[in-house]
């Protein structure tokens, strides 16, 4: 078979909504467009993408994911039988900023019940990459297993434990790691929009051209769970150069259903609100179905008043216990009375209460790119674009418009969907993001010849040799800042072993927010994982060539046995 016979299939696994697209070679080298996707349906909703919610039985086995999930698991609420099952829905974040990520942390559903993280994530990403499969084999029956390439997004600002950990997860789902790409959420979105036509993306008037060679743009990728965030400069070849390391923050579109959510038990009260999402679960998924819908609407001119639907279940619970109408409880509450009407199933709600939800996100982001603005290597960006599912909030984008009047912002047609397509599109060409910049200095800790005059005495040891060492000392490979080529490894060093009958030179490796940490133990440092190497022969005068390759999307690490020649297996082990 040919590899214009490949098929690259990407699984954008989201905070609040997942999906997956897929094409061939031999369409993509005619059109690199031309992907496929799927049509989920949900109540109320149409989508390429299915809701972020996964259903196991009593006995811990995968029953539904998606919006079937949700159906499912509220079917089961009305007949009082949700209790043995598990339900899991927007986990994702759970893996956001953990330096310390343990592989086998546990995850707890809606009713507060434990299964391993690893588990869970697993099983959906199983469940999409069969469908995925059996839809592809729809269109090329003929394809083995063996030609599919898999591509799966994370945050670019996701750190590399985290990494680690969806990929093993993918691969306990069936992937084969040869198989299997990482790619960061924010560059795909900006090769998917570098071939879309002009007149498809907002924002892009007569004449502008924002990909051509040597145009810097910002990416801001707005998902459901993350702001995620980087600087791209185009090159005359038409690869891509970063030229600002990601950043962001967890100020995506679940922070307003979550502001919602507040407004809500501020008004029943928190007891309320947490017994009806335990006891009404139904009613809880379809107000916040609705709430979905009305959300993708709101603007920052909206009408007077939103009208919601909502259960009536909630009011009555408010009822029974308060002995008085959520009506009359609202009247006395001068915050919302007369902005908050909440009538039976109709609750109206204020135009200015309904942009005050988006108030905290909005202060966050727009305190970070103010901030990030002000850094020499981004104040001369003149361009923004806006992807992710959260960038269709006309709420949003008036924000970035008013926060940055001279700045121009382009909105591709389905910015949505930004993410997945250039997901396909990088793992039909991953060599076309050519630099990076770390985001942390790398280091090893190692020890070396202790010298008085530079060293803590508390870190003075005696070694197998009757020589004074000093401990702990962070030995730096890769600084924070620096700009790195894709592919290469970014520097070689040799170790030597502590004791002559070594037959494994074993490292922990740590990351700083610092230029030039002093030891591992200096604040700005964290233990990131441990790498251990093969030694061949016995004595002190051996010792390893270390070269780690930071560029890709994962970190990749060789180690030589410089006695012998022979590369020995390097195994980098971020997870605890």
């Amino acid at each position: 078979m040919e590899e214009r016979d490949l098929i690259v299939a990407a699984i954008d696994f989201g905070t609040a909504y997942s999906g997956y697209a897929f094409s061939t070679r031999r369409d993509f080298l005619k059109d690199p467009l031309k992907i496929n996707t799927n049509i989920w349906s949900g109540d109320l909703l149409l989508s390429h993408k299915t809701t972020t919610c996964v259903l196991f039985n009593e006995d811990k086995q995968f029953e539904a994911f998606g919006f079937d999930a949700e159906d499912q698991y509220a079917d089961l609420a009305v007949e009082n039988k949700h209790k043995s099952y598990f339900f899991f829905r927007r986990f994702k974040m759970r893996l956001f900023n953990q330096t310390q990520l343990h592989r086998n942390f546990l995850l707890e559903d809606e009713m507060g019940k434990t299964m391993p993280a690893m588990d869970v994530f697993s099983a959906c990403i199983r469940y999409l990459r069969e469908h995925l499969m059996k839809q592809s084999r729809k269109r090329a029956s003929h394809i083995d297993d063996k030609y599919y390439r898999w591509v799966l997004t994370v945050p670019a600002i996701w750190n590399d434990a985290s990494k680690q950990f969806m990929r093993e997860a993918a691969e306990k789902a069936g992937f084969k790691s040869d198989q299997l790409f990482i790619a960061l959420e924010p560059e795909a979105a900006s090769l998917c929009c570098r071939h879309l036509p002009m007149t498809t993306i907002k924002g892009c008037s007569s004449g502008f051209v924002p990909f051509a060679p040597k145009s810097k743009y910002l990416v801001l990728d707005a998902g459901g769970g993350t702001i995620d965030i980087t600087v791209h400069q185009v090159q005359d070849n038409g690869s891509i150069k970063e030229l600002y390391a990601a950043n962001g923050g967890d100020w995506g579109g679940t922070y307003i259903d979550e502001a919602f959510h507040d407004l809500l038990s501020d008004i029943v009260g928190t007891t309320i609100m947490e017994d009806f999402q335990r006891t009404n679960m139904e009613d809880y998924i379809g107000l916040f179905r609705e709430f979905e819908v009305k959300k993708r609407k709101f603007k920052k001119d909206m009408p007077e008043r939103i009208n919601l639907k909502v259960p009536v279940a909630l009011a009555k619970a408010f009822e029974h216990k308060h002995s008085k109408s959520i009506k009359d409880h609202i009247a006395t509450k001068t915050q919302y009375s007369g902005h908050i009407i909440w009538t039976g199933d109709k609750l109206r709600i204020g135009a200015d209460i309904a942009r005050n939800l988006y108030t905290e996100a909005f202060d966050k982001i727009s305190n970070h790119l103010k901030s990030l603005f002000a850094e020499d290597h981004v104040k001369d960006i003149s361009t923004v674009l806006l992807v992710g599912g959260f960038s269709e909030s006309e709420m949003l984008q008036s924000m970035i418009r008013e926060l940055f009047p001279t700045k121009k912002l382009i909105i591709p047609a389905d910015p949505g969907l930004a993410v997945l397509k250039g997901a396909v599109i990088f793992g039909h060409d991953p060599q076309i993001i050519k630099e990076r910049i770390c985001r942390f200095t790398y280091g090893v800790s190692c020890a070396d010849i202790f010298d008085e005059n530079i060293h803590p005495s508390s870190k003075k040891f005696i070694g197998s040799d009757g020589k004074a060492y000093c401990r702990d000392i962070f030995d730096k490979h890769v600084e924070i800042g620096q700009a790195v080529l894709v592919g290469e490894s970014q520097i070689k060093k040799n170790y030597f072993p502590a004791y002559a009958d070594q037959s494994r030179t074993a490292f922990y490796v740590y990351i700083s927010s610092e230029k030039h940490p002093s030891y591992i133990d200096d604040p700005s440092c964290k233990r990131l994982g441990s790498l251990a190497i093969d030694i061949k022969g016995t004595g002190l005068d051996r010792s390893v060539t270390v070269q780690m390759t930071f560029s890709e999307t994962e970190l990749h690490v060789a180690g030589t046995d410089n006695k012998s020649g022979e590369k020995t297996l390097a195994k980098f082990d971020f997870l605890v």
